[in-house]
């Protein structure tokens, strides 16, 4: 079985620090075994409307900012550091990737000509957004389907087909919460997505927002070709995504799993394997009770 890609969505975990965005792409290219990262981008004066940009954010406690938007933009890295950061990303052999939230960030990120741009739960609805990526970008077209009903969905898969471009496209199955428990995972969502779309789009993912790692082994097994856990240096840092994200150690030991089982999950390649013809000579019982 072909192992899946894993990204590691470091988001804006970084908390709008270059430095701290650098090590974490080091750290999960290097120490975990990666094969993408992936970060956000947004423009808050788009995303949001006066009064969400003004409001407080709902939980101060992980508040950047003494309002949501100023919250947002402490959390945000220019154009000129996702530009460094995928150079980092190829001399490192991983995937640099974003999620964009509105269009001008879609534009940022398309300069950059990576091989992946995600379009995020919460903006998977934005028509305008989807068509500019469909008619202006040539990589991969990722979308979550997060929070989202299913005639949402049918017209996200209308769309990208009438488009052309459903072939270059991976649907997650993902639950938005953070973290989720496993009783809303939800993981057969994987068969049905596969079921109704594998044999038009480029792939079925999972995002996973759940603790530990043993759901990613299961969704592997369900036919996720593409595994996105969020990514953190430490969960007890300020911020919403922290706690539903895995520090270096849970990342690192997810990666050789996926791989490890996925080399697992085959048939056998003959009726004695050369591992069990030495031990079929010194242990197989001589007489036979079959005669």
């Amino acid at each position: 079985m072909q192992p899946p890609r894993v990204i590691a969505e470091i988001g804006c975990n970084h908390r709008g620090e270059l430095g701290t965005a650098r090590e974490m792409v080091r750290v999960a290219a290097c120490y975990a075994g990666v094969d993408a990262v992936k970060f956000q981008k947004r423009n808050p004066r788009e995303c949001l409307t006066p009064e969400q940009y003004n409001a407080p954010h709902p939980v101060p406690a992980h508040a950047y900012g003494p309002t949501y938007g100023l919250h947002r933009e402490r959390l945000e890295l220019p154009l000129a550091a996702h530009r460094e950061l995928k150079a980092l990303c190829d001399t490192l052999g991983v995937a640099y990737s974003a999620s964009v939230w509105d269009m001008t960030s879609a534009r940022e990120i398309m300069s950059l000509d990576p091989s992946m741009i995600k379009v995020p739960s919460a903006c998977n609805t934005h028509g305008d957004l989807l068509r500019l990526l469909c008619d202006e970008f040539d990589g991969e077209i990722h979308v979550s389907l997060g929070m989202t009903t299913r005639r949402e969905e049918e017209a996200i898969v209308n769309l990208l087909a009438s488009r052309g471009r459903l072939a270059d496209a991976v649907l997650y199955a993902c639950v938005s919460g953070y973290p989720v428990s496993f009783e809303d995972l939800s993981l057969l969502e994987i068969v049905r997505l596969r079921e109704e779309y594998g044999r038009d789009v480029k792939a079925i993912g999972f995002s996973g927002h759940h603790l530990g790692i043993a759901a990613d082994i299961a969704a592997m097994t369900l036919g996720a070709a593409v595994i996105e856990r969020h990514f953190t240096l430490d969960r007890t840092w300020k911020g919403t995504d922290h706690a539903a994200s895995l520090e270096p150690d849970g990342l690192r030991p997810l990666v050789r799993d996926v791989r490890n089982v996925a080399m697992a999950l085959a048939p056998k390649r003959s009726e004695l394997l050369p591992v069990e013809l030495e031990q079929r000579r010194k242990l197989k019982v001589r007489s036979s009770v079959l005669a």
